[in-house]
């Protein structure tokens, strides 16, 4: 693998989106389209990374910045055309000794190992390398002009004559230059087309006037696919979802339903691991080996250790952190709060900001009281602890290991481990008066209709 420059266009308006977020902001997988460009960009070994943006894109450089401190980035305030963008950005390429890879930015489908192929071809003496594809419909593509495996042209769609546009061999957007070779030519680059704009793609006949070798590669329609209105964000999201999928159950997670099971771009999941349908895995996922993920549920920010049960109908929110063989059950909500070895919150509960003991058990509609409308508390529950059903715990409080809590209770002071806390009202029962209340219900009710 040889070290490599990266330039992503980052700045289209984007404005088929109908949308006040910048386009390459919008998300596939959980992940903003510049990003996954970015992952592939990083996971092929590229050494710099620069990007083009818009001039009030602000938000893009922010993104980015987080998953790559060191990338730099430069404005386009006027579109010209790729041409422009990526003579935005010479100052990142023009002294290094480095090949340049050129991406786009919503084209979230883009593989490290496709721009791999690209750098090897480089790397082999091509002075450029260009990814096309074959299109179901070319409308609108730049098409390859080629002789046997030589890339003579690439010739854009409005400038292309009759017989050019029936080829279907089409341009990607993803080109890489050879060291110096991008230096040598983007000044070279003219407007003179039918749209009046900077084509990045005219480098290929500049290169070929200079006697330079040009090469071309294909990848699937669908990895290159670009992102310009919402249609075609859900159709990146459904293929991004199918290659998922394939992808976990070639490593050995059982699908029950895969079609309805839904991917962040880092979930994690161990072998053995079952995930029945209608499940949402958002961001920062884990799933270690033989859990099972049962119907209807929805995860984000958790961790779930190995031989835990999820659900049906459960939800686990960030700082979830489930131990060893724990059971969330349905209708179950845990935030921020680790649940111990073993431990179980059958039904009907809502956990946050607490520590479950190894094998406690909450009964149904237990709560912890976490929140007192400014700052939140912590519970705490001991190993063995047994809370009984419909059972508040008002935090800051802990349970000691072992103890009982009796069901219906609103338990307000620590218990001691062993111990059983009851925090009832008393129950005062009143003979006769279920029917004069009853009575005084059916008086108000004929009274508001008369």
């Amino acid at each position: 693998m040889i070290p490599f420059s990266t330039v992503i266009l980052a700045a289209g308006e984007g404005t088929r989106m109908r949308s006040a977020l910048p386009k390459v902001l919008h998300d596939v997988g959980g992940l903003p389209l510049v990003g996954h460009v970015l992952k592939a960009a990083q996971g092929a070994g590229s050494a710099q990374i620069t990007v083009v943006i818009g001039p009030e894109h602000d938000a893009v450089a922010t993104l980015v910045s987080g998953l790559d401190p060191a990338a730099r980035f430069v404005k386009q305030t006027e579109r010209l055309g790729t041409g422009h963008a990526v003579r935005m950005a010479r100052a990142s390429f023009d002294q290094s000794p480095d090949p340049v890879v050129v991406l786009l930015g919503d084209a979230p489908l883009i593989s490290a190992a496709t721009v791999a192929a690209m750098i090897d071809q480089l790397a082999h003496g091509a002075d450029i390398a260009v990814v096309g594809f074959e299109a179901a419909d070319p409308t609108g593509y730049g098409r390859l002009l080629t002789e046997g495996d030589t890339l003579l042209a690439i010739r854009e769609h409005k400038d292309a004559s009759h017989a050019e546009r029936a080829i279907t061999l089409c341009n990607s957007g993803v080109i890489g230059f050879g060291a110096g070779v991008l230096t040598r030519l983007i000044d070279r680059i003219g407007n003179a087309n039918a749209k009046g704009e900077y084509y990045l793609t005219d480098a290929i006949e500049l290169a070929q006037a200079d006697g330079g070798r040009v090469t071309y590669t294909i990848a699937p329609e669908a990895e290159v696919q670009g992102v310009n209105d919402r249609a075609q964000l859900a159709r990146a999201e459904a293929q991004f979802q199918a290659l998922r999928r394939d992808d976990w159950m070639a490593a050995g997670v059982t699908l029950k339903d895969p079609t309805t099971v839904y991917f962040s771009f880092d979930t994690a999941l161990g072998r053995d691991v079952v995930i029945e349908p209608h499940v949402v895995f958002g961001p920062g996922v884990v799933v270690e080996e033989g859990a099972v993920i049962h119907a209807f549920s929805h995860i984000e920010g958790a961790h779930v250790g190995p031989g835990a049960s999820v659900g049906p109908f459960a939800r686990l929110r960030p700082g979830a952190d489930l131990g060893p063989h724990a059971k969330v059950g349905n209708f179950v909500e845990v935030k921020n709060a680790q649940i111990g070895a073993g431990a179980k919150l059958p039904h009907l509960s809502y956990v946050g900001d607490a520590k479950i003991g190894a094998r406690a058990n909450l009964g149904a509609g237990t709560i912890t009281c976490n929140y007192d409308g400014v700052n939140k508390f912590e519970t705490v529950v001991g190993a063995d602890a047994f809370i009984g059903s419909n059972s508040s715990l008002v935090a800051p409080v802990t349970i000691g290991e072992g103890a009982y809590v009796g069901s219906g209770s609103v338990i307000t002071r620590d218990v001691e481990p062993g111990a059983l806390a009851l925090g009832r009202a008393r129950q005062d029962n009143k003979p006769g008066y279920a029917a004069r209340i009853r009575a005084r219900a059916e008086a108000l009710k004929k009274a508001r209709k008369g």
